[in-house]
């Protein structure tokens, strides 16, 4: 049975006088009939026709596979789709099926459906299968990371099917699409399992049953899951390795190389003087013996002492110490933290506070919010441009890592470069002195960052983003205007900027422009000189105005030239902009 526009038109004139619904639903309808060979009369029964606010539009138990298929369906081509419905399924949707909160009033017919085939089979069932079905490429849906990260935060809820169930059942989630073609990747928990073997092992319970395991573990285990998981180990951290060759892993690597090449340090000093590491798993399981296996562990904090680790076992392989010390890295340890029965908020508190003893940056701590990630989305797909929200995290990816993300442009945007270029097209310029407050205060970072960026033309965003790389250039060019005449003009770069923004978005050929210059993180040198153009024929003028004005001539005559750091400033170049060539404020959203 084909799924198009088509059969699902057909399909939704033939049973809508009946069951009513949208076409929407019938395109649920179709998929359960084809997937599991049922009768139209029983399909109808397992959709959830106008959908739910549970992120649940669709069910089917089958019992010869001992599986339970719960189902999000969009008739489109776009994975950005699911993540409303992902955080209603997170937020909600599970604890409402296996919470055991029962059935509440007005919830839709489809849900006392599921509940009724759940206590009639949950002996048996296996397996909880999470589909999202669409009309797109599943390996689309595999890249993005909003929806990885969305998946992980669903996965966590994993404890209460075992709760519901009484048994182990596994989660699996997938993306599918209706032409038949599944994700690449079938994420099922625990996929990841490794040994941890702890000395002197503790338990300490949070406030909601969250766990956490202290003990010291073998530097070793943790090198295994590195090399195992590669990257991914560090993608709940908030930024990445940081470069080799800084203070912080010059310092570990001549550790190591003290204790396993010297030999001139005993190995259990390590432990004394490292800080500790600390991870997050979603299953632990310990059998009383200092012996753990965790499943799918995510490094919170400790990225620098695996990575250089990890890069020392490289740089002196083959070396006759190292082979020689074999007990020693088995002696090697740290103290370890493992946090599980913990949901997303929780752990993305305890990742921060546990890098805050490091010396970290306050936008660094913003690197996993899921506007963030959206962000990096937006760039990736519309662009093929990476977006470095991890501080580091561009440098250690391959160019097979590259390709495979569909990334075109080997260079990166970054978080806290973009974040000043949202706030010069916003006129903000007093801001970029304070940008530690942008990423402080709740209020500052959320205007900043606003759902609303992400309806901003990415190409547009870029044309603004790269005048940054040439302000010294232009400041330079309007010097050779009138040495003393702009001898200001040094104190006035937040402003050009801001200034460079407007007079590029109000181009008339703005379109075109971003077209031609807005793709990539190049400056072409058409686009150098447009930006020389606009730079001396326009932002000069508004600066040199502002400068004579009778409001600020007399600061201006002292040398006092801090006004032209002021949003006020800004707004008055602005009304002379309008004035002239009929400027208006545009905005990156």
């Amino acid at each position: 049975m084909m799924i198009n526009e088509r059969s699902v038109e057909h399909t939704y004139l033939e049973l809508k006088p009946k069951h009513g619904g949208s076409r929407q639903d019938y395109f649920g309808v179709l998929y359960l009939q084809r997937e599991f060979d049922l009768a139209a009369d029983k399909a109808v029964n397992q959709v959830a026709f106008g959908g739910t606010e549970l992120g649940i539009d669709g069910f089917h138990v089958d019992t010869r596979r001992k599986n339970l298929y719960l189902f999000q369906f969009k008739q489109a081509e776009s994975p950005t789709l699911f993540k409303a419905p992902l955080k209603k399924l997170i937020e909600a949707g599970i604890e409402a099926v296996f919470g055991g909160t029962g059935a509440q009033r007005g919830e839709p017919p489809m849900l006392q459906q599921l509940r009724s085939a759940l206590l009639e089979n949950e002996s048996l069932i296996e397996r909880v299968c999470v589909h999202f079905v669409f009309m797109g490429d599943p390996e689309e849906a595999e890249r993005s990371q909003v929806l990885d990260k969305l998946r992980e935060d669903l996965e966590s809820k994993q404890h209460l099917l075992k709760a519901y169930f009484g048994h182990d059942v596994s989660l699996i989630i997938e993306y599918r699409s209706a032409h038949g073609k599944a994700g690449a990747t079938v994420h099922r928990k625990t996929s990841n399992v490794f040994p941890l073997r702890f000395t002197a092992p503790l338990l300490r319970h949070g406030p909601a049953g969250e766990a956490m395991n202290v003990g010291f573990a073998r530097l070793s285990d943790l090198h295994e899951m590195h090399k195992a998981m590669g990257q991914r180990f560090f993608d709940r951290n908030i930024r990445a390795a940081l470069a080799g060759d800084g203070a912080v892993n010059r310092s570990i690597m001549q550790a190591f190389k003290d204790i396993l090449i010297d030999k001139d340090v005993h190995p259990s000093v390590f432990a004394f003087n490292h800080n500790g590491v600390t991870l997050y798993a979603e299953n632990v399981e310990d059998d009383d013996g200092g012996e753990f296996k965790i499943a799918e562990p995510r490094l919170l904090n400790g990225a620098q002492t695996i990575s250089t680790f990890t890069r020392f076992l490289e740089d002196y392989e083959g070396h006759p110490a190292l082979a020689k010390a074999a007990k020693a890295i088995g002696e090697l340890a740290v103290l370890c933290k493992v946090i599980h029965k913990a949901e997303a908020q929780f752990v993305t508190g305890v990742t921060i506070n546990n890098n805050r003893q490091n010396p970290v940056e306050p936008w660094n701590l913003h690197a996993n919010d899921l506007i963030q990630l959206e962000l990096q989305d937006k760039f990736r797909y519309e662009l093929g441009v990476y977006y470095e929200r991890q501080q580091n995290a561009f440098a250690s990816l391959s160019d097979e890592d590259l390709e495979e993300q569909g990334i075109s442009e080997h260079r990166a945007l970054e978080l806290l470069r973009l974040a000043q270029t949202f706030l010069m097209s916003d006129g903000e310029i007093d801001k970029l002195a304070r940008m530690r407050d942008v990423f402080e205060v709740d209020k500052l970072y959320n205007n900043v960052f606003s759902p609303a960026r992400l309806k901003a033309d990415p190409r547009k965003v870029m044309l603004c983003y790269k005048a940054q790389f040439r302000l010294r250039k232009l400041m330079s060019v309007i010097l050779e205007k009138g040495q003393n005449k702009y001898a200001y003009i040094g104190k006035a770069r937040p402003l050009l900027w801001a200034l460079l923004c407007q007079a590029i978005l109000n181009e008339e050929d703005v379109e075109d422009l971003a077209v031609r210059f807005g793709r990539n993180l190049s400056i072409e040198a058409d686009y150098a000189d447009l930006l020389v153009r606009l730079a001396t024929n326009k932002c000069r003028f508004l600066i040199a105005d502002v400068v004579a004005d009778k409001a600020y001539a007399a600061k201006a005559e002292e040398g006092n030239f801090s006004f032209l750091r002021t949003n006020g400033v800004f707004k008055k170049c602005m009304e002379n902009a309008a004035k002239r060539w009929k400027w208006t404020e545009k905005r990156l959203k």
